[in-house]
């Protein structure tokens, strides 16, 4: 017998949409625990824009702090830091794109990478 429980509701994939997009540990938990047992178009889409996402900006962080700060200590070059800052500002900024998307139940690109992430993994 099923009862009319006023916390009941339907989930149409926005949750787990919208946990994916914090970081890796968000994102396993949003599809280990949310989508595999209710998958949607909108959580599917949103699951394989933020592993995309997630990915490109661990590289993108963990590279160039790699290659830019025996370039800082060995020179003098503060500027390059600089650098490496811009492109953290502009990751997230692309970050909260996204989140808004997922917010509103939208099936929104991140811009640069979001179509691409809709070909890839075709598992999920």
């Amino acid at each position: 017998m099923e009862t009319n429980s006023p916390f009941k509701t339907v989930d149409n994939g926005k949750n787990a949409a919208i946990v994916s997009y914090f970081w890796f540990i968000g994102w396993l938990i949003a599809y280990f625990a949310m989508y595999k047992d209710n998958q949607t178009e909108l959580s599917r889409y949103h699951l394989k824009q933020t592993l995309l996402f997630h990915l490109v900006s661990t590289v993108l962080s963990w590279g160039l702090s790699l290659l830019f700060i025996p370039i800082i200590l060995a020179t003098d070059l503060g500027g390059i830091y600089y650098i490496l800052r811009i492109v953290q500002i502009g990751l997230f900024v692309l970050w909260i794109i996204g989140l808004i998307a997922a917010i509103q139940g939208e099936k929104k690109p991140i811009p640069l990478i979001g179509d691409k992430a809709q070909t890839m993994f075709p598992s999920i």
